[in-house]
């Protein structure tokens, strides 16, 4: 019945599809078929545009490169310039997952600790208290909530020395690319202490002439002010944002004529040890413990006292909402830390720890022209070769660990919406930046064969002509990034209908 069910699901899409497929799409079916078929699979495979075709009429105007194989054994079934490396974006996120899984293990878990230098004494802490990071990408607001009433469960009422905060678990980093707008989001600063994503909340609302604006770290249950990140609105148009640095802080402006009367978004940190420093401070005197203003530290002092910790989720978990959101921070923290695990010592830069995973793909995976430069593929020099990612995808599909962490692919109408029980079932993790598009995984047909593919197309010439200020919403990316996946979905049902057992 599966099979079936299938065959008439892909003839009335096929069917729909050759009123839009080129002439010679039609015209150029091929002269025999590549297995015996029922008369049903002559027609399926009569309207199959070939792959050059499909890539023609995308009208992306780059390259594309793209190889699909049989995920039991490799063999390779259909490869377009399988040889050039291109950025892979966000699909570096998948060989980031399973080198932090072979070196940390599924079971791993950040802990978050705060600490003091001196004993307990009728509740008062001898000395300073320090919150020490390692590196936890997913510590929220909350989180530092529950150390601070882990440290009244524990009887401290004070402390006599100083509120110090030590994030150097990982080496700081202010922002993941350097070319990115300075108000992005997605961009922030990665170190040894993270909070919420490293990100502060910006809030808007119109009062008569003027607006009022707010900056917090909220989460689900709190919503505590910053005072390290300050808004000014002014009387422009553009830009919308400016940042600076002001005397360790981090200062912002924003053009009156782009906020409307009310909104909010979420802004990047840069100064994440401070960011979680005061919102900690905030939350530990709202348990009645008095505490001085937070003081950033490079060193943790070699004896203290452990007062109360916090664990993350375990890394299996962590990986699978990194691969479904896509959070760079996330990528950028569980490769760093990844690369101190292998190597020993703490890496000194995002590059530094992106080539230690390219030695490792080498080692482990035999990929030996991987070059990353990051672990998230945020930045633009980093490059893959598709023959490359799906070697390394087969690899580490024998290991069992990363297919399971791949989101689901919806396959969608010629209209953009999903298709309900559409039969190619498709895991996969997509890539996006603008002008550049990837899409790599594993694609199960309906007669049990499982593919192994990866596409990534780019117009290199185009994302080059972007300044720094264009590169949020550029004139023309969503179009072509429309038109990219939409040649990934065609190739994909292609590809279901072509190499079917």
């Amino acid at each position: 019945m599966t099979k079936l069910y299938s065959r008439r699901l892909f003839l009335s899409a096929a069917s729909a599809a050759a009123m839009t497929l080129p002439i010679s799409a039609r015209a150029n079916a091929p002269a025999r078929s590549l297995r015996p078929v029922s008369r049903d699979d002559d027609l399926l495979l009569e309207l199959q545009a070939s792959a050059e075709e499909l890539i023609a009429d995308a009208r992306l105007n780059g390259d594309v490169s793209f190889v699909v194989a049989r995920a039991d054994t490799g063999e390779v079934l259909e490869a377009h310039d399988a040889d050039l490396g291109l950025p892979p974006a966000s699909v570096a996120k998948a060989l980031t997952a399973g080198y932090a899984l072979a070196h940390l293990g599924a079971e791993y878990r950040f802990t978050t600790r705060v600490l003091a230098t001196g004993e307990l004494i009728d509740g008062v802490v001898q000395g300073d208290l320090i919150l020490a990071g390692s590196g936890d990408p997913t510590l929220d607001t909350d989180g530092l909530a529950t150390l601070a009433q882990g440290l009244a469960a524990a009887g401290v009422t004070g402390v006599t020395g100083a509120l110090k905060i030590w994030g150097g678990a990982l080496p700081y980093v202010r922002g993941i690319d350097p070319l990115q707008p300075d108000h992005v989001g997605y961009n922030p600063s990665v170190s040894g202490l993270n909070l919420n994503y490293n990100r502060v909340h910006f809030e808007w609302h119109r009062a008569g002439s003027n607006y009022s604006v707010s900056m917090d770290a909220r989460s689900a249950k709190h919503r505590p002010s910053v005072r390290m990140a300050s808004m000014v609105v002014e009387p422009r148009s553009t830009p919308i944002y400016t940042y600076s640095d002001v005397s360790g802080q981090d200062s912002w402006t924003v053009a009156r004529n782009a906020l409307g009367d009310s909104g909010a978004r979420w802004l990047p940190v840069r100064k994440p040890e401070l960011y979680a420093g005061e919102v900690f401070q905030s939350l530990v005197r709202a348990q009645g413990i008095a505490v001085d203003e937070p003081q950033v530290i490079q060193a943790l002092p070699e004896v203290v006292n452990q007062l109360a910790s916090l664990d993350s989720a375990p890394l299996r978990d962590i990986l699978y909402d990194m691969l479904k959101w896509s959070t760079n921070l996330t990528a950028e923290v569980v490769g760093m830390t990844a690369t101190a695990q292998r190597t020993g010592r703490v890496p000194k830069n995002l590059e530094e720890s992106a080539q230690v995973l390219n030695t490792w793909a080498a080692d482990s995976l035999g990929v030996t022209t991987l070059a990353l430069t990051d672990h998230s593929g945020l930045g633009e020099r980093s490059r893959v070769k598709s023959k490359d990612m799906m070697s390394a995808l087969i690899a580490l599909n024998k290991q069992d660990a990363l297919k399971p962490l791949l989101k689901t692919f919806g396959m969608r109408d010629a209209r953009g919406r999903p298709i309900d029980n559409h039969p190619i079932k498709v895991h996969a993790k997509t890539g996006t930046l603008n002008f550049v598009s990837g899409l790599a995984g594993f694609a199960d047909l309906p007669d049990g064969t499982e593919l192994v593919f990866a596409i990534f197309v780019a117009n290199l010439d185009r994302r080059a002509t972007l300044s720094v200020a264009q590169r949020e919403r550029p004139e023309g990316g969503a179009s072509w990034n429309r038109r990219a996946k939409t040649l990934q979905q065609k190739l994909i049902e292609r590809w279901g209908v072509v190499y079917a057992a």
